[in-house]
Parts: C-alpha cells; structure tokens; sequence
C-alpha cells in the first residue's frame, strides 16, 4: 500500500482525501518509483472540477499528479533502462500526487545532480507541451509567435525552446511579469482591452503564428486576426474556444513518447548550458495539496507549484 491524495468526488478543493492505494508490482514496461516531488498543473483542479469528464474521464477516486520526481525501487521485467536506486523524472497519467506511482519507463528520464528534486518535477508537463505546440503550430526559426500566458510554468518553457530555435516571441502578461518575460528572451505586452494594437506596435512586420497556453477566453479571434488566418493559431486550454473559433486544439494525446523524449532532452540540454529557467511559484508538503490546487486556480502563476513528498 502506499498513501496518496485523492478526489473521491468531483467538487472544489475541499472533496481531495488522503487515501491509501494498492499498488501492484511493476509490469511489462514499467517503473516503480518512490516520488520525491510532484508538479501542479491546471489540469489537476480542472479535472478534479469535472469540467473535463467529456474528453478526460476518470474512474473515482482519482488520485492527479501528472509529473514527477524520485527514486527508481522496482522495474518490469523487461525494463533494462533503469534499475533500482536511480533517480528519475517524467510523466505519469495521473497517481504523482502519492508516495509511491507506477510510471511508463519510456515516459522518464534521468535526473542531473545538479537538478533539486522541485526543480526536477517541475519540468516534464510544461516541457512537453511546449515541445508538442511548438511542432504542431509548425512555428520557424526567424518567424514571430504570439504567446497568450506567458508567464506561466508552461509559457517559461515555450518562451525557452522559441528561443532556442531562433523564434522571436511576443509574451502577454500582467506588468508585473514583463522584466520576467524580457530576462527569458521575451518581447512582454500587457494582455487586456487593446491587446492588438499593442502587439501590433511590438511587432510592426506581423505575427506570423499564436499560441494560447492560458485558456482564459477571448483571445482566440484576435489572434486569428493577428496572423491572418486560424490555422495558424493554436490552443491547449481553451476547448471551446477552439470549437466556436475553428482553431486547432492540442490536448496531449498526440506524439505519445516521442514528444516526451525530445521535450526532456531540449530542457536538460538548457540546464546543462546553465540556461534553464522555471521558476517554483511556491513548494507545499503533498498533505497540503489542497491549498495548492487552490493557489493554482487563482491563476496567475509565475513557473511551477510543486508538491513534495
């Protein structure tokens, strides 16, 4: 058995539950890991909501958690990647926010001595999406993206690997976050009433691609606007949005390993030339994973919350 926080229920904060779940030995392809950390990401309290159950459903009670950090302590019997006492990072479909979660071994990469366990954990869902909207939005070096959210966990990181492929990127953001988005490489506009023309004025050849990584609504015409047609915008949040506005939506269920892969790779790659930047918004103890679903509702995160174990 090992403990773990769960929704026996959908509802706000309140329904997560300390649980305690039978976890069985690792099968074909998978890894038992002890979790050291574990990140919070939208869609844990969206999920947790029900607002998701049409395209995310889950079996009650569900324990959220989507990426983590910790200690390899069993392997399959066909894993010969990893072994016990290695530390890893990677991504799970949901079970993080326990002490113990099985974890598909290809969904995991190896943790540099130089990476905290926090940091570590923080990594895998932010890094893969933007990986995955990048590739999917079809985005070039020397063409200019548009990023709605950009001072999130995930907006960090798009704002990152953009740069790494010689794409200038427009951030919006609260003033609060511009110096923030300018030391990522970053060309920060404030998001609100007259947005285009500011970004206009922050890009006077025109924006050639933009992503919404926020889901905040109301973005979705203006940047169709912005780059002239709505192939060339892309949503990861915004279902519905997508659906009234004919934009393309990327939720994650493509690219499976391979997004993964590439997506840690392209992260430890920055780490290594001492150039990786995701910020912890704020670290909570996993008993105290309720708060931290509700600090991530309230919005405006500056990089990752992190629950440790």
């Amino acid at each position: 058995m090992t403990k773990a926080i769960a929704f026996p229920e959908f509802g706000g904060a309140d329904v997560l539950r300390p649980i305690d779940v039978e976890l069985p030995a690792p099968g074909p392809g998978q890894v038992l890991v002890e979790v050291r950390a574990a990140g919070v990401n939208p869609l844990d309290h969206k999920l947790r909501a029900g607002v998701l159950t049409a395209v995310f459903p889950v079996t009650l009670p569900f324990v959220p958690g989507f990426e983590l950090a910790g200690v390899v302590r069993a392997v399959g019997p066909d894993v010969t990647a990893w072994a016990p006492g290695d530390e890893v990072f990677g991504a799970v479909m949901g079970g993080a926010h326990a002490e113990h979660v099985l974890v598909p071994a290809g969904l995991l990469a190896r943790k540099p001595a130089t990476l905290s366990w926090e940091e570590a954990a923080a990594i895998p869902v932010a890094a893969e999406t933007a990986e995955r909207a990048l590739d999917v939005l079809g985005v070039q070096a020397g063409e200019t993206l548009l990023v709605h959210g950009a001072a999130g966990g995930v907006g960090t990181l798009v704002l990152q690997f953009a740069r790494a492929r010689g794409i200038t990127v427009i951030g919006t953001a609260s003033e609060g976050n511009h110096a923030y988005l300018r030391e990522l490489g970053a060309i920060p506009v404030t998001y609100g009433d007259g947005l285009a023309e500011r970004v206009r004025a922050a890009a006077p050849r025109g924006v050639d691609r933009a992503l919404d990584v926020a889901g905040l609504g109301g973005v979705l015409p203006l940047s169709v606007e912005l780059t002239g047609s709505a192939d060339r915008v892309l949503t990861i949040a915004d279902f519905a949005g997508a659906e009234e506005h004919g934009i393309r939506l990327s939720a994650g269920a493509e690219g499976g390993e391979m997004y993964h892969g590439r997506a840690f790779a392209a992260a430890l790659a920055l780490h290594a030339a001492g150039e990786l930047r995701l910020p912890l918004h704020r670290v909570f103890p996993l008993a105290e994973a309720a708060e931290a679903h509700r600090l991530s509702e309230h919005g405006h995160v500056r990089g990752k919350i992190v629950l440790t174990v």
